[in-house]
């Protein structure tokens, strides 16, 4: 606490891609029963974006570029009792493979863009997946 009385909040800090390929985007689904991007914490060595090709690599073994940064936002986790900072990027993939679900997941999913609403993920997700998607399109129209 200061002399003010002010205490500074801390928060954990979870870096995300949304990966879009072949016209669906990369999914895991959590703990929670919860659709969510690939991502993670970031260590205090690494960029964002080398944090994020990191950890979407460890958990669907997919390597990717990092793009550019679509949004962020404070998540409040209900069951965890705690607010995270998230951070979401556009990546593009770098493989064919078929994505490989890790130990940290229940599940792994693609799913089209007209898919995402009716998910059960947070909101800010579903924002982020619709900002790429609309980035991609544009981007082919030039």
């Amino acid at each position: 606490m200061t002399a003010s009385g002010y205490v500074p909040h801390m928060y954990s800090i979870s870096i995300k891609g949304v990966v879009v390929r072949d016209g669906r985007v990369l999914l895991l689904k959590n703990e929670r029963e919860e659709w969510e991007l690939p991502g993670g914490r970031i260590e205090p060595d690494e960029t964002p974006e080398e944090c994020v090709a990191r950890e979407i690599s460890e958990e669907t073994r997919w390597p990717v570029t990092t793009g550019p940064i679509l949004d962020s936002w404070m998540y409040y986790i209900n069951e965890a009792e705690k607010h995270v900072f998230i951070v979401t990027y556009g990546c593009y993939p770098d493989t064919d493979a078929e994505p490989v679900l890790s130990h940290e997941h229940k599940e792994v999913g693609l799913f089209a863009e007209g898919d995402i609403a009716a998910l059960n993920m947070p909101d800010g997700y579903k924002r982020s997946i619709m900002t790429w998607f609309a980035q991609l399109r544009a981007a082919e129209n030039v």
